[in-house]
């Protein structure tokens, strides 16, 4: 059985091969809404698919920041920094770091063109600018000489203007890392294994789940590896194209509780 609901394919969930036992969703344009608060209605969804003994997780670009909007009590599963580090019941299960000596080159680099660059680990942020002009909500943060730092990172970044920016830093890229770019202008450079997809294996290995069993939900270019990655991948209205179109199907967008009603017509309807 079929339905449409506002133009857009509906799957009742008697029609899916498989069973969901996991939910993995992104933050930012995917739960949150624009104001980044989730609803009270998505709150109880969430609540009542754990109820239901579904495995609830959250996989984000967010570094400690994550926490502060969706709190950890929420959730089964937190998956954090793009898949560098992964949380299972609350243990720390997945950890993929960059090393100092590998990540203080592209530092460096990205400091003499000018860049705002940071580099970020269990939170904090060592930079070369002032973090919170660029995002008030962070104030963790620490302004540092690159040559001298010497501290492992869970991620860099740097906010770059153009694509000649880009173009620079895919240049300075380690060998066995990678560089993804998000839709606010933020370049992030990663261990090859931190992403979301391998982080999302690991919870699945923890918890017994086939990747079949699995319902992922995200928006923005970071999130294109999970929703091929899980047995069915569902994009935002509000995703971008390139999302939209490697995605099993599309759902409402964040400030309508896009991922909430979703499930509650699929997944909870019975």
């Amino acid at each position: 059985m079929t339905a449409l609901l506002d133009g857009w394919k509906i799957i009742y969930y008697e029609e899916m091969d498989h069973p969901i036992k996991m939910i993995v969703t992104d933050l930012d344009g995917t739960l949150l809404r624009t104001d980044k608060s989730i609803s009270e209605y998505t709150k109880s969804i969430l609540c009542q698919c754990r109820e239901a003994g579904i495995k609830v997780a959250y996989a984000t670009g967010r570094g400690g920041s994550a926490e502060r909007v969706a709190p950890s009590e929420m959730f089964d599963g937190r998956i954090a920094m793009n898949g560098a580090v992964a949380h299972a019941d609350g243990s720390l299960v997945y950890s993929r770091l960059i090393h100092y000596q590998t990540a203080q080159p592209v530092l460096i680099a990205c400091d003499k063109r000018g860049l705002k660059t940071s580099s970020e680990l269990s939170g904090m942020h060592y930079s070369n600018f002032d973090v919170s002009d660029e995002w008030p909500q962070i104030t963790n943060y620490e302004i540092v000489d690159f040559s001298l730092h010497n501290k492992d990172a869970e991620k860099l970044y740097v906010v770059v203007q153009n694509q000649d920016d880009v173009n620079f830093i895919e240049r300075q890229i380690p060998e066995d890392h990678y560089l993804t770019v998000s839709r606010d202008r933020l370049a992030q450079i990663m261990h090859k294994e931190a992403t979301k997809s391998k982080a999302i294996a690991e919870l699945a290995r923890i918890w017994d789940i086939n990747k079949k069993n699995i319902l992922a939900f995200g928006d923005d270019l970071n999130d294109i590896d999970m929703l091929s990655y899980a047995g069915i991948g569902i994009a935002m209205e509000n995703a971008l194209e390139e999302v939209k179109a490697i995605a099993g199907f599309i759902c409402k967008n964040n400030d309508e509780d896009g991922v909430a009603k979703w499930i509650a017509e699929n997944v909870l309807r019975d």
